[in-house]
C-alpha cells in the first residue's frame, strides 16, 4: 500500500468516524439538517453505525484489504443516498457536504485499483 493510499484511508476513516460521532451525538449542525430532510428520528443511530462501521472497515483495510474495498465502497453508496436525500429536500446549496465526506471514499476506491 503507497503512502498516498495509506493517508488517504485515514482521512476517509477520520471523516466518516467523526461523522458517525456527530450523529450519536446530536451535534447541532448534523440533527437540524436531518429533521429538515425529513428523515425520521428512529433511523439516525443506524446511520450514524453505519458510518462508524465504515471508518473501521477502513481501517480494518489496512490489514485485509478486500475490507477496506468494501468499506469504501459502502461509503460511497451511504454518501451517495444522502446526496440524493438533500436534492429530495430541495436542499440544493447542502449538496456538497455529503460529496466532501464521500471524496475520500471514493479515492480509496482509486487508489485500490
Amino acid at each position: 500500500m503507497s503512502t498516498t493510499a495509506i493517508v488517504v484511508t485515514a482521512v476517509a476513516a477520520f471523516m466518516a468516524g467523526f461523522s458517525g460521532v456527530s450523529v450519536f451525538a446530536r451535534a447541532k449542525f448534523v440533527v437540524e439538517p436531518l429533521a429538515e430532510y425529513g428523515v425520521p428520528r428512529r433511523i439516525w443511530n443506524l446511520l450514524g453505525a453505519a458510518k462508524l462501521a465504515g471508518a473501521i472497515g477502513l481501517l480494518v483495510g489496512y490489514a485485509v484489504p478486500a475490507i477496506g474495498v468494501a468499506a469504501a465502497l459502502g461509503l460511497v453508496l451511504y454518501f451517495a443516498g444522502a446526496v440524493i436525500t438533500v436534492i429530495r429536500a430541495r436542499a440544493y446549496a447542502h449538496a456538497p457536504f455529503p460529496l466532501l465526506y464521500m471524496a475520500p471514499a471514493v479515492a480509496v476506491l482509486v487508489l485500490a485499483a
